[in-house]
């Protein structure tokens, strides 16, 4: 029997961590391949031609590298979808919905408007983890 080193074991053990995600999806969760990888501005409504969710759009589009700097990214998702129909359990609401989520899967601000970088980034730096990323410790 040979003796791993500390890369290759690493290595093993993040290929046997893959399969882990798959029954996260599986169960419905469409945020699981975001946790602990970015915050995800989600935009939910009931079409894709909805108002709302083209302002969300343009202004998401507008944050720029202010944005990725916060690794927030944005999910769309619309009623009647599988994706839509699980967030929509989730956080609830009727009509459209925006609602920030961490990077631990915590839902940390929701609205019936479209959100902004004045609505967001506020509360993104506030957060213990990017005071951590912004102190160069993450």
């Amino acid at each position: 029997m040979s003796i791993l080193s500390r890369p290759a074991l690493l290595a093993a053990a993040a290929a046997m961590a893959v399969p882990l995600a798959v029954p996260a999806l599986a169960a419905g969760d469409p945020l699981a391949p975001y946790r602990w990888r970015s915050r995800v501005l989600v935009a939910l409504a009931p079409s894709t031609a909805d108002p709302a969710l083209a302002a969300q759009r343009r202004i998401f589009s507008g944050l720029g590298a202010a944005g990725r700097e916060r690794d927030l990214v944005l999910v769309e998702a619309t009623d009647g979808t599988p994706a839509g129909d699980a967030l929509r359990r989730r956080f609830g609401g009727a009509g459209f919905r925006a609602v920030l989520v961490g990077k631990d899967g915590g839902e940390k601000l929701g609205a019936a408007v479209p959100l902004g970088a004045d609505a967001l980034f506020p509360l993104i730096d506030a957060m213990p983890m990017r005071r951590d990323e912004m102190a160069g410790r993450r």
